[in-house]
């Protein structure tokens, strides 16, 4: 499992080589990596867990095939997702162009016309 999350650092998240003077600016960077690697992580883990004892969807990919959904997968399909800005009449809402967009949100428990993030 570490090895294939050690994977994912080195593929999705697209680390390249930063030159760095300072060990703050060292220890900074790597917890920044670090925290974007638990976010990755969670997020795949959220979505099977979601998705039951079977842990595979159809949808991820263009011949409807049920996988199980990687972290790599599920951020490729939400990159699209736009967030419309609220109005004095109008409250924010995430706009959806694709149901497997819908369904992932879903097992995210997130409700794409009420944002949690906008409900402090």
């Amino acid at each position: 499992m570490v090895e294939r999350r050690y994977s994912d650092f080195k593929g999705p998240l697209a680390v390249a080589p930063i030159f760095l003077e300072h060990n703050r600016r060292i220890t900074a960077l790597i917890t920044v990596i670090c925290l974007a690697l638990l976010v990755f992580c969670l997020i795949e883990r959220q979505v099977r867990q979601a998705l039951g004892p079977e842990q595979t969807m159809s949808g991820l990919y263009p011949d409807n095939r049920k996988v199980r959904p990687t972290g790599r997968m599920i951020l490729y399909h939400l990159d699209s997702l736009t967030l419309r800005p609220g109005t004095a009449t109008n409250p924010p809402a995430i706009l959806v162009s694709r149901g497997v967009q819908a369904h992932l949100l879903e097992l995210l428990g997130i409700d794409e016309t009420r944002p949690r993030w906008l409900e402090t």
